[in-house]
């Protein structure tokens, strides 16, 4: 295949062993997920992240979760973007989102950050919104709990039972993406959570 046609998923995180079971890692887990079905190997990458080459729904695809903290991911990306030379439309990236129930995983193209900083921080290094995204849905804080704490606490027990089913679905959802375009994932991931 051409390289043109390669794919770059970026799962987005904070690195360290501190903020693995936070709810902003949720983009890490998934594009580790993805990595494991086919057994591919992390390496680190000049650009400050660590990316794993591999096939995602039968495409080539560069695996990637940015070594930065969360705000300053469009670094790493735009990087990736130029290194590997793929172009903004075949840019998927995986994050958490508080708009969406724990549980539901929707997919678009483009839009506003949402208040999430490391869509802003992406967006302003692609010089543009029209990446694709998997939004996994963490759900709201409780009460009047701060959302900026809320995402970087662990997933509560209960979620925990349920995190890897969910983790898998959107995994699941990134394969759909690619392999079958926008439109058709969103008619199986939309209806179905």
């Amino acid at each position: 295949m051409a390289e043109t046609e390669r794919w770059l998923v970026v799962g987005l995180g904070n690195p360290g062993p501190k903020y693995a079971g936070n709810r902003h890692n949720v983009g890490f887990m998934v594009v580790e997920a993805l990595a494991e079905r086919r057994r591919d190997r992390w390496k680190a990458h000049r650009v400050h992240a660590e990316v794993a080459e591999s096939r995602v729904a039968g495409a080539p695809a560069v695996l990637a979760k940015p070594r930065s903290y969360m705000n300053l991911s469009g670094g790493p990306v735009s990087g990736l973007s130029r290194f590997y030379k793929v172009p903004m439309e075949r840019i998927v990236v995986v994050h958490d989102d508080m708009d969406i129930s724990f549980g539901a995983v929707k997919l678009k193209r483009g839009g506003g950050s949402g208040g999430h900083n490391g869509l802003r921080s992406i967006t302003a290094s692609l010089s543009g919104p029209d990446y694709l995204r998997v939004r996994v849905g963490v759900g709201r804080p409780p009460g009047r709990m701060d959302p900026a704490a809320y995402v970087l606490k662990d997933f509560s027990a209960a979620e925990r039972k349920e995190l890897p089913l969910e983790v898998e679905r959107a995994a699941d959802a990134v394969e759909a993406l690619i392999g079958e375009g926008l439109e058709r994932a969103q008619n199986v991931f939309h209806t179905s959570s």
